[in-house]
This record gives structure tokens, C-alpha cells and sequence, in this order.
């Protein structure tokens, strides 16, 4: 009987090896090296179409956009930094540099499709620089932000936490546009609700103005309320102090001299 071709007990035939793991790794490899060398411009794909950027300059991963428009608004200038791993999900996370004139914001923001989200947001500068944006017109002063984190799209932001404190502010529409003061705003989480309406707990920091207050804003009608408590202290204006004169001769003072007031107020 001729001698069995079956393989002996604990020897196993040699297989070849597998190819597609090492391809896989090259497409992968060279893929990633692609991100880095990509222009700038490529990250127009991952904007939303709310979003439009010209002069690029640098590379996809660190690029930067010479003009910016938001909604069709002049919105300044943009240098970012691409985290590449954020990629191979189809979003796109980025360290931020914004420049406005002299409004300057760093941060961390991902978008992904139509959303936008992003945590570490600060910075600040002239509220004049954000007029062209549609935002406070007639309003003056600087701004400092700490936002922790917000969520949001290019129409609109859900969810925010986070500080901004204005100093020397001025409305043209107020006193004859003399100094009102500094006021902290402080937006805790479900500040913003369900149909973009924000609320928000405003006290100053001194100036003219005593204030501890609760303002309420809806960014569709760039209106809001702001409801609490006012008095003048010494350095306050002869305008602002004949205006809070006439507020409180509708509303009584208390015994510490402060008296309560709802005012509108447009944005």
C-alpha cells in the first residue's frame, strides 16, 4: 500500500502570507501623507454653506484663509491647525486663530456637515469690530470671552457655557452715549433654550452703574429684556443720572436705594 500524502500529526502545511494587511497599511500610510501636503484651499469642502473663504495660504492641516464671510458678512481672517485623525470620521476639528480688526478669538471647534461645536473659546476685543457682522450696532466698548463650550450651526447656537465681560460700555442711544460701566455676563448650562432664546445673569464690576440683573435675548429679532435692579453711583453722568431718575420715579426705590427695572432693549 502506498504510503499516505496526508500531512503527520503536528506539522502544519505552510501557507503563504497575506498581502492585503501590508497594502492596506501602505494606502493609509500614503493617504496621511497626502493631508499633509494638501493645500489650503481643500478645507473649503468641509465648510458649510453658510461659510465662504478666499486667499488661502499654508496647507490643509495648517492653513490659513486671508478673507472670511459668514452669511454673506465680512467676518476677518482665520489660521487654523487640522487635528488629521478627526478626518477618518468625516468631521473636521481644528485649533482656531480669528481675527476681526482688533477682535481676536483662539479656540478649538469641529464641524461636522451643517453643525459646528467647540470647547476653550477666548478672547475678546472692540465690540465696534463685529459691527458689519450685524451685532450691537450703536453699542461700543471691549469684550472678553471664556466660553467653555457651545454648540451650535451657522444660524444659530443651542447650547453655550461660559463668561463675557465688557468694559466701558456705551450704547448712542443711552445717556448721550456716556461710559455705563463693566458688567460680567455669565451663561450657565440651558442658558439657551429651545428656540434660540438666551438667558443669562448680568452683575457690574464697577462704573457708574450699579446693576444686578437678568437679561433675556432672542437673536431672531436682535431684541431682549433685561430685568433687575439699577443705581447710580457718584461718577455716573448728568445724562445717565436724569434718565435712572425717571426710571425710578415709576418704580420705588428700596431702602439701599435701589429700584427695579424691565427695559428693551435691540442688538
Amino acid at each position: 500500500m502506498p504510503a499516505s500524502r496526508s500531512p503527520r500529526p503536528g506539522i502544519e502545511l505552510k501557507r503563504r502570507p497575506r498581502r492585503w494587511p501590508l497594502i492596506l497599511l501602505g494606502v493609509i500610510a500614503l493617504a496621511a501623507a497626502l493631508v499633509f501636503v494638501l493645500p489650503a484651499s481643500m478645507i473649503s469642502h468641509f465648510l458649510p454653506a453658510q461659510v465662504h473663504a478666499e486667499d488661502y495660504s499654508g496647507t490643509l492641516v495648517h492653513g490659513a484663509a486671508g478673507r472670511l464671510a459668514v452669511n454673506a458678512r465680512e467676518a476677518g481672517a482665520i489660521e487654523w491647525r487640522v487635528h488629521p485623525l478627526s478626518l477618518l470620521r468625516m468631521a473636521l476639528v481644528v485649533d482656531i486663530h480669528w481675527v476681526k480688526v482688533g477682535f481676536v478669538i483662539n479656540g478649538t471647534a469641529e464641524f461636522t456637515g451643517g453643525a459646528v461645536a467647540g470647547h476653550d473659546i477666548q478672547g475678546g476685543g472692540p465690540i465696534e469690530d463685529l459691527h458689519d457682522l450685524g451685532l450691537a450696532a450703536g453699542w461700543s466698548g471691549t469684550v472678553q470671552m471664556m466660553i467653555a463650550q457651545f454648540k451650535g450651526d451657522f444660524q444659530r447656537v443651542d447650547s453655550a457655557v461660559g463668561t463675557l465681560e465688557v468694559a466701558h460700555l456705551t450704547a448712542a442711544q443711552i445717556a448721550d452715549g456716556s461710559d455705563l460701566g463693566s458688567y460680567v455676563l455669565q451663561l450657565a448650562p440651558g442658558a439657551i433654550a429651545s428656540d434660540g432664546t438666551i438667558t443669562a445673569n448680568l452683575h457690574d464690576t464697577g462704573g457708574p452703574l450699579e446693576a444686578q440683573a437678568q437679561i433675556r435675548y432672542a437673536p431672531a429679532t436682535h431684541t431682549g429684556m433685561l430685568s433687575g435692579t439699577l443705581k447710580e453711583r457718584a461718577e455716573a453722568s448728568p445724562a445717565l443720572r436724569t434718565q435712572l431718575s425717571s426710571l425710578s420715579q415709576l418704580r420705588p426705590r428700596d431702602a439701599a436705594g435701589r429700584f427695579p427695572v424691565d427695559l428693551e432693549f435691540t442688538l
